[in-house]
């Protein structure tokens, strides 16, 4: 029987040059320090795949210390396995939007009560949002991340969490890459 895996989301490293962490650098000091099992990456904007720790919660908040150590960058760890990416795409609320358009904001815990309404007051026409537990969907429309009001400052102060957000193809090869 195979472990299963999972993935492990850092937010806002490797874009625009800020937050750089090498990611073949940051393989290694998971393996060695942290003892995480068959670990890869996949691109280099912070998805990080492994054997599914037995405890999510001391994995995060180790591995989010020993970046913030090893490269000074202090960024969110957001973990999902495999089940809960699977499960997350299956229940895609916008089967009709555009891949690279549509985007899932993983969370790292429950948002604020009020989190969708504020949010749905700042969309652009065309924009959709769905929140589904501790993952928000936003259909970008046709202005895309770039023309939007939901800017990472709005989203963290409506849903009072840390988030990362992934577009519907990386989530895609997430569940491929994750499945055991």
């Amino acid at each position: 029987m195979t472990t299963p895996r999972c993935a492990m989301l850092l937010r806002a490293v490797n874009v625009g040059g800020a937050g750089r962490v090498p990611m073949a650098e940051l393989r290694s000091l998971l393996a060695e320090q942290l003892g995480l099992r068959n670990v890869s990456t996949y691109i280099a904007s912070g998805n990080i795949l492994c054997e599914a720790p037995e405890d999510p919660d001391s994995t995060r908040a180790a591995v989010r210390a020993l970046i913030r150590d090893a490269f000074a960058v202090d960024t969110p760890v957001i973990l999902r396995t495999h089940d809960r990416l699977a499960r997350i795409l299956a229940e895609n609320p916008f089967p009709d939007a555009e891949d690279k358009l549509l985007h899932a904001m993983f969370l790292e815990g429950e948002p604020e009560r009020g989190a969708v309404d504020a949010l749905t007051e700042r969309l652009r026409p065309g924009e959709r949002i769905a929140l589904r537990g501790e993952d928000l969907w936003v259909d970008y429309a046709a202005g895309g991340v770039h023309a939007t009001a939901l800017t990472r400052p709005v989203l963290d102060k409506a849903l009072g969490v840390a988030g990362t957000a992934r577009n519907l193809r990386t989530v895609r090869k997430l569940v491929e890459l994750t499945a055991s």
